[in-house]
């Protein structure tokens, strides 16, 4: 039988004491933030948070109602206001929507909250009356540390913590973006380029790793893992047009542009598009661009974007489905829940020209 992982342990592991240890997974304040990352980072890889009742004791939760009484509970829906995560936006609006209409056909209430930082997140909770969380996109571990350390029962939307266990839902970002780069291979591209940043999201990370396993299996030279077009910054806001616009017209100089570019997302694959415009480069004549999400807007581009639809109010329903599922059973194995996405064609891709 497996030993239990004690807070005494993960400070012997660690060489510091217990009240540090205490001090960090109880979020409390009077430790460093490098020293707090270091203890989750440490009780994570000592399996602590995955055995049952891990948690720090002290906050008291109110037991699940009966079925006639459910319409007094709610979700707490949390979706830090980063990265424009916000109900205005074109991919995450529409989860939140898909949640919403899932808690009302079981007669539950749903509590929005877009704090990010940790110590006020846990000022603004009150656990009574909670049934679990459902999170979207980017939430920092501190804050599903707070989560954890509740008890709170809840699922990840497009997003996995490496250190704080969870069911999570996400988009099948792999396979799709393997298939529609073999549809590209197919009409006859060879010299394609991925546009995103890698280390942005999990989501951009899964579809690159869908980009170059479909250039791999091919026999496809795939770009360096040093490629700057790798790393940009500025994906939210459009900023890194004038990077990409120089890199283009290098590309441009050198003769060595490609006849096709997948971007991570819609919205970059926009920008990208009147990028090339400006630089004098015709899409699709010259070169092709596909984008991932079918976001409202891919279909009013110039030229309308062929794209990967993610049934984004689907991955809202299958979280509440499965926060449900886990509050009657609390012990089942952790799931990764994927999402097919399929390919919608459009206008901005053509066989290549040269």
């Amino acid at each position: 039988m497996a030993k239990k992982i004690t807070m005494q342990k993960i400070a012997d592991h660690l060489g510091v004491s217990k009240f540090v240890v205490s001090k960090s997974l109880s979020g409390k304040e009077g430790v460093n933030e490098t020293t707090r990352e270091r203890v989750i980072q440490a009780a994570s890889q000592l399996g602590y948070f995955t055995q049952k009742n891990a948690y720090v004791q002290g906050i008291k939760r109110t037991p699940s109602l009966p079925n006639s009484d459910r319409n007094k509970q709610s979700v707490l829906v949390l979706m830090p206001n980063i990265r424009s995560q916000t109900q205005d936006s074109l991919y995450w609006g529409k989860i939140v929507d898909g949640i919403a209409l899932a808690l009302d056909s079981e007669g539950l209430g749903m509590v929005i909250v877009s704090e990010h930082r940790a110590d006020n997140f846990i000022n603004i909770l009150n656990p009574s009356g909670i049934l679990g969380l459902v999170g979207v996109g980017q939430i920092s571990t501190s804050l599903l540390l707070e989560v954890h350390r509740i008890g709170l029962p809840m699922v990840l939307i497009d997003h996995e913590d490496p250190l704080i266990p969870s069911d999570t839902v996400f988009a099948n970002n792999v396979d799709s973006m393997t298939r529609l780069t073999n549809h590209l291979m197919g009409i006859g591209h060879t010299q394609i380029h991925f546009i995103g940043n890698i280390r942005y999201s999990r989501s951009f990370r899964d579809r690159w790793i869908g980009f170059r396993s479909a250039l791999e299996e091919n026999g496809v030279k795939s770009p360096l893992q040093d490629d700057t077009m790798l790393f940009l910054e500025g994906m939210d806001d459009g900023t890194f047009k004038e990077e990409f616009k120089s890199w283009v017209a290098k590309r441009k100089k050198d003769q060595s542009l490609p006849t096709a570019i997948l971007c991570a997302n819609d919205f970059i694959a926009l920008t990208v598009s009147d990028a090339l415009r400006e630089e004098g480069v015709q899409v699709p004549g010259d070169l092709s661009v596909t984008g991932f999400d079918n976001i409202e807007d891919a279909s009013r581009g110039i030229p309308p974007l062929t794209t990967v639809h993610v049934p984004k109010e689907a991955m809202g329903r299958a979280a509440v489905e499965k926060l449900l599922a886990r509050i009657h059973n609390s012990t089942a194995p952790l799931e990764k829940i994927l999402i097919t996405a399929d390919i919608v064609h459009r206008d901005s891709v053509d066989e290549p020209k040269r």
